[in-house]
């Protein structure tokens, strides 16, 4: 039987007129449960038009800052904290400029500098991280390029000297591109959950190496696995230009991808390992595909992934699962994945406004009890929750191969 899915019947949250950083999309939350009470916390993306920093000519700058919300009720209904961005981007122009302090007190590039997109939060091994899509520069309203006439704004505010400048380091070739670099931030949920945000977040690297290929959807399995004879950390990611990676000649469309890395400073080098785990098989998932948020172990080498699909603009965004086994020094492989896409926009106020496309997109899942909850994006505006009972979703997925076939038929 399929499993039941339940919907909050309007957005938990959603855009705040008159609050500078959140006025125009509130969505894709991360969220995580506390160990020390039944309290759910959420990290959302925000973004409004950032008139001080305009420029003659232009659209106003869309920067894009994360936002903190608890929840009391698992999920149910959820407190914002509208007043201040919970993590923001520093916005500086200067070459010179754009460094930070990392989490070993190096002073390195600062790839968080201009949107910080779509968080992750996740354990590995206890600690809790957070991952994100991070663009060097603002935007313009991005998403009229969407709309007929289409209107470019992305790269309205790329300072000129990126492109007066020459020179073939990895920083520079991401600057002239502004494409997305994942970055991965330890974080401490008691200074998150005191609203001390400035102690709460600790940057710790790329994940990404923007100078290659634009990469999102990136986040860690939460436990190392042995590959290559090393116990490893092992990540997704969906690479634009999978034609750059390990078998992407394969593929024909952006992908999900695994790598292994024995340091997570490793996987933005070439000391990093990667392995093709899936690609666009059925027709709702036509243009891509990539992982929603981090694996949910279901037995001894066992891993829930749930993933989404993306058809064109006007299908759109939807949602299903595969399940991946562990292997003997090796990558993991998917053996069961749901030919259906389980989860995608059908209320009235999931369906787009502003943003063209359909979208139900989930950026979160924990388990409670015997319930899966899971936050989503919808419409890239706002933001609601699901849940479904966790073992009934597992056995459904169960039922199909490797290849969304049924499973055991021949």
């Amino acid at each position: 039987m399929k499993p039941h899915f339940r919907y909050s019947p309007q957005p938990v949250l959603e855009p705040v007129p008159g609050c500078e950083w959140a006025s125009q999309m509130v969505l894709n939350p991360a969220i995580i449960r506390d160990p020390a009470s039944d309290e759910l916390h959420m990290l959302f993306r925000a973004s409004g038009p950032w008139s001080h920093k305009r420029k003659e000519g232009k659209h106003d700058p869309y920067p894009i800052f994360l936002g903190y919300a608890v929840s009391r009720d698992l999920g149910q209904t959820w407190e914002a904290d509208f007043t201040r961005p919970a993590l923001a981007p520093a916005l500086n122009e200067e070459l010179d400029d754009i460094f930070i302090t990392d989490i070993h007190g190096n002073r390195v590039r600062d790839y968080a500098n201009g949107c910080i997109e779509d968080p992750r939060l996740f354990l590995v091994e206890d600690e809790l991280y957070l991952s994100v899509a991070c663009r060097l520069f603002p935007p313009g309203p991005y998403w009229l390029i969407d709309r007929a006439p289409f209107i470019d704004t992305r790269n309205d505010y790329v300072p000129d000297w990126v492109t007066e400048t020459e020179g073939n380091d990895p920083f520079r070739v991401a600057a002239r591109t502004n494409h997305t670099v994942t970055v991965l931030y330890k974080v401490d949920l008691e200074m998150l959950k005191a609203r001390r945000y400035e102690e709460a977040f600790r940057y710790v690297c790329p994940l990404t190496e923007g100078h290659v290929s634009d990469n999102r959807d990136v986040f860690l399995f939460p436990e190392r696995m042995r590959i290559d004879g090393k116990r490893q950390y092992v990540m997704l990611h969906r690479p634009m230009e999978p034609a750059l990676f390990p078998q992407g000649s394969q593929v024909k469309k952006p992908s999900i991808y695994l790598a292994a890395a024995e340091k997570l400073e490793d996987f933005a080098t070439d000391r990093a390992t990667h392995r093709l785990l899936a690609t666009s098989q059925f027709h709702w998932e036509d243009n891509r595909i990539g992982a929603s948020w981090a694996p949910i172990k279901i037995s001894d080498q066992e891993w829930l992934v749930s993933y989404h699909g993306k058809k064109d603009s006007h299908f759109g965004y939807t949602q299903s699962f595969m399940i991946v086994r562990e292997q003997d020094n090796d990558f993991p492989v998917v053996t069961h994945r749901c030919s259906e896409r389980l989860m995608y926009a059908q209320q009235a106020w999931e369906m787009p406004t502003d943003y063209p496309t359909p979208c139900l997109f989930t950026t979160g899942g924990i388990i409670v009890k015997d319930e899966l909850i899971m936050s989503y994006g919808a419409a890239d505006q706002k933001v609601g929750m699901a849940w479904v009972h966790f073992a009934e979703l597992v056995a459904y997925v169960k039922q199909f191969d490797a290849g969304g076939g049924p499973h055991g038929k021949k």
